[in-house]
């Protein structure tokens, strides 16, 4: 862009005449370093709200068994952490739960499965590895090995026809063409 205003104050200087054509350059350079300046604000504020945005670090559980059940369920509000991981109301409440069901002498299972009973399978982190969910367990590596299968037949037939239509004798007239052409031009 610089090298365009250039030209064109080099022209303006040359002719002694502001021309049109070196007019607009100079209204395009004006326009396109001030939506630079624009921008570059933009993501400089953009780059100082992220820290402000992001959430406080969750109150760290003690009890190792409060957080064995904890990390394994989901929060209802964050949806992308772990009960024992998010800093929400709602996890709190939930981990106020598991608490005190652990001190009736419930087992982790069951305070887990009074989860499920009252969410759904939703609120694991991780599905259970048993039924329909298998298919969610399966299926990546199946799709991995279908794909590797598929890839070997794939080079095979490419490097077996490679093979099939470079024929030896195809290969020597070939050669011999070659050295017959550079021969000639000696």
């Amino acid at each position: 862009m610089r090298a365009l205003v250039r030209r064109a104050d080099a022209r303006r200087s040359v002719t002694g005449v502001t021309t049109w054509s070196a007019h607009r350059l100079s209204a395009v350079a004006t326009r396109a370093r001030s939506a630079l300046r624009f921008g570059m604000v933009w993501l400089l504020v953009a780059l100082a709200a992220v820290p402000v945005s992001a959430q406080p670090p969750a109150t760290n559980v003690e009890d190792p068994r409060l957080y064995e059940v904890a990390a394994q369920l989901r929060c209802v509000v964050c949806q992308n952490l772990s009960v024992a991981d998010s800093p929400s109301e709602m996890a709190q409440q939930m981990r106020v739960i598991i608490r005190e069901r652990l001190a009736a002498g419930e087992s982790p299972a069951q305070i887990t499965q009074y989860f499920v009973d009252k969410y759904g399978e939703w609120i694991l982190l991780s599905p259970r590895r048993s039924g329909f969910n298998l298919l969610v367990w399966g299926f990546p590596i199946a799709a991995i090995a279908v794909g590797l299968i598929v890839f070997a037949l794939l080079l095979h037939r490419w490097t077996s026809r490679a093979r099939a239509t470079m024929t030896p004798s195809a290969m020597d007239a070939a050669m011999s063409e070659i050295r017959r052409d550079l021969d000639s031009d000696q």
